[in-house]
């Protein structure tokens, strides 16, 4: 009798414990996804009961994936404009909103391109075919990279030879396999594939690359959430960040 309360009273316990589990789903901007993943290590550590489940993809993917009911407890756009949109849709709770990195563009090449740039203007030459840029309408990098050719007077005459892409990760493949002769990604990604991909030019953006993160308003784990936006706020959290090439915000 006494082996039986036993088996019941661990059977009990087994329970509670996965009643208490929670998953903490963060939707972040792909430039983010090896950063964000030691991150969630680093937070599964501190909360062994729980699990932090990632979905990466362009920013402005994330905000309507959300505004569809997606179930999402953090948000990590790589600009402020995404967040914006996620603010004005009441999406996501103001007071949790803070930006948390910085990062800088870059025009890349392919590893063994014989190009070289000094200036954005170089772009126009007969041997740059193919030019990778994610789409501006829905992903920050695009609007970056739209931002200075605009006002380098780029962008219309180089339409012909843009390659447009989801996510800033697709135009890294696709310099990596040497698929477009020179594309605009972050500087951390870039570092991602330093064996494959070489930087031509840092460019200076027309507004300074930003990071927010916040707690969205449909969030189950609000508590949770709050505690991992703190943790990528935290010295560790800025510490793994750094690591992967990303500035203080």
């Amino acid at each position: 009798m006494l082996r039986l309360k036993l088996i019941l009273l661990l059977g009990l316990i087994a329970v509670s414990r996965q009643v208490a589990a929670a998953e903490l789903l963060v939707s972040a901007a792909a430039s983010l996804t090896n950063a964000f993943k030691n991150i969630g290590a680093e937070f599964e550590r501190g909360h062994p009961r729980d699990k932090v489940i990632f979905n990466f993809a362009a920013s402005d993917v994330l905000v309507k994936q959300i505004a569809e009911g997606a179930p999402v407890d953090v948000f990590a756009s790589a600009d402020e404009e995404a967040m914006d949109k996620a603010g004005k849709a009441k999406l996501i709770i103001a007071a949790t909103r803070f930006n948390f990195a910085g990062n800088r563009l870059v025009l890349a090449l392919p590893m063994d391109s014989p190009l070289r740039f000094s200036t954005l203007e170089d772009l126009n030459a007969k041997a740059v075919r193919r030019i990778a840029i994610s789409q501006p309408a829905t992903v920050p990098v695009g609007r970056y990279a739209k931002a200075v050719l605009d006002q380098a007077r780029l962008w219309g005459p180089l339409q012909d030879r843009f390659i447009f892409t989801q996510n800033v990760r697709q135009t890294l493949d696709y310099l990596a396999r040497g698929e477009v002769d020179a594309g605009f990604v972050y500087s951390t990604d870039a570092a991602l594939m330093k064996e494959k991909v070489t930087v031509a030019l840092e460019v200076t953006t027309t507004e300074r690359v930003v990071y927010p993160i916040a707690v969205t308003t449909a969030s189950k784990n609000a508590q949770l959430a709050r505690e991992f936006v703190d943790l990528v706020r935290s010295a560790p959290g800025q510490s793994i960040l750094q690591k992967f090439g990303f500035s203080k915000p």
